[in-house]
């Protein structure tokens, strides 16, 4: 029997709702969740975390202290994962931290994921491994998305043309074809604009089930409209994120119109999985199942809207997989940090478009 190969992984993605902690033994060929819990972010912390996404005044005074402030809120969830998991820090390989994205940025040449690593490591007495997007950067690569690589480990099928869709605030997908030629890349909004629609008309966080949108109608106009963003029709590889699907982006795609608020929702829910399945049929016009993860899963209308526009096609979670679609994509940084100690590659360059195999992260010892 291998011996355990316990690490964390942590999470905190465009949305903002918190973070995500899973403790994984990697030892096997499929990771084994042993402990996950999520925490909502503190709402101070979260204003500065949404403030820094934009210019602002005194920005790197803002961002270290959010910085300090979110590896404080990391340090306290590692110590709840291990407290529920009846597990000693000295057991622990390493933390997989992501970081909190605050600038997308790699047509400039960098990507910020905001985290003070060497606090983590001084608190939590594990090592950590961080800042997995910027060794792609450096080698012409998008930085994202990473998953792909991960999906192909534990997801891929030689049967079957599978492709693995992440909603969070983002959406990307994993094209997994029999053959074994992984291609992915951001698709464009997940929950990023319903999540800011919802809260500025009810002050909810999210769309719960889907039930406000659901409640609505499509625009077929408005989703027109929406369609002709020109980030749709680049060819991959690509990436986004808030740079882009942003409140002003928002507000200047309903300039001039007067629609019940209930009908923008069902309109942007429908343009989530109207730009996900319009991917899918680009990059995967033979698949045979799509496996769905991160908070849009959760979302019935979102789902159903994203089997109308693919018929025939098998949508499921990845629950369906063995793997619970809350908690996959901070495995995934399990993983990659995993794949860093070891010196391996953790980046996939046909879908990032790096100039080829990057070890990612950067380590700070316990």
């Amino acid at each position: 029997m291998a011996h355990p190969q316990l690490l964390i992984g942590l999470m905190t993605g465009t949305s903002l709702d918190g973070i995500d902690a899973v403790l994984v033994d990697l030892s096997g060929a499929q990771p084994a969740l042993l402990a996950a819990q999520g925490t909502a972010l503190p709402a101070s912390l979260r204003h500065d975390l949404l403030t820094l996404q934009a210019a602002s005044p005194d920005e790197i005074d803002l961002a270290w202290r959010a910085g300090n402030s979110l590896s404080d809120c990391y340090a306290d969830s590692v110590a709840a994962l291990l407290e529920q998991a009846g597990v000693a820090a000295a057991d622990i390989v390493a933390i997989g931290n992501h970081g909190q994205t605050i600038r997308h940025r790699p047509e400039r040449g960098y990507t910020i994921q905001l985290g003070n690593h060497a606090r983590l490591a001084e608190r939590s007495g594990i090592t950590v491994v961080g800042d997995f997007r910027s060794r792609d950067v450096a080698a012409g690569g998008q930085g994202a998305p990473l998953v792909p690589a991960f999906h192909h480990a534990i997801f891929a099928d030689a049967q079957r043309h599978r492709v693995i869709v992440n909603i969070g605030g983002i959406a990307n997908l994993t094209n997994l074809p029999r053959n074994g030629d992984v291609s992915g890349y951001d698709t464009g909004p997940g929950n990023v604009l319903m999540d800011l629609w919802i809260h500025r008309h009810r002050g909810e966080r999210y769309d719960a089930a889907g039930a406000w949108a659901a409640s609505g109608k499509v625009l077929d106009d408005l989703l027109a409209r929406l369609l002709t963003e020109p980030y749709l029709a680049l060819a991959a590889p690509k990436s986004t994120g808030r740079d882009l699907f942003h409140a002003d982006w928002l507000d200047a795609q309903l300039a001039g119109r007067n629609d019940a608020p209930a009908d923008v929702m069902a309109t942007l829910t429908a343009y989530t999985a109207r730009t996900i399945a319009d991917a899918i049929r680009t990059t995967a016009p033979s698949v045979d199942d799509v496996f769905v993860c991160g908070g849009g899963a959760h979302n019935p209308t979102l789902l159903a809207m994203l089997g109308d526009a693919l018929p025939g096609v098998g949508i499921a979670s990845t629950a369906a997989l063995g793997v619970d679609p809350d908690w996959v994509e901070a495995i995934a940084f399990a993983w990659l940090a995993q794949r860093c100690l070891a010196g391996a590659s953790g980046n996939v360059p046909t879908v990032t478009g790096a100039a080829g195999p990057r070890v990612l992260g950067a380590i700070w010892p316990a």
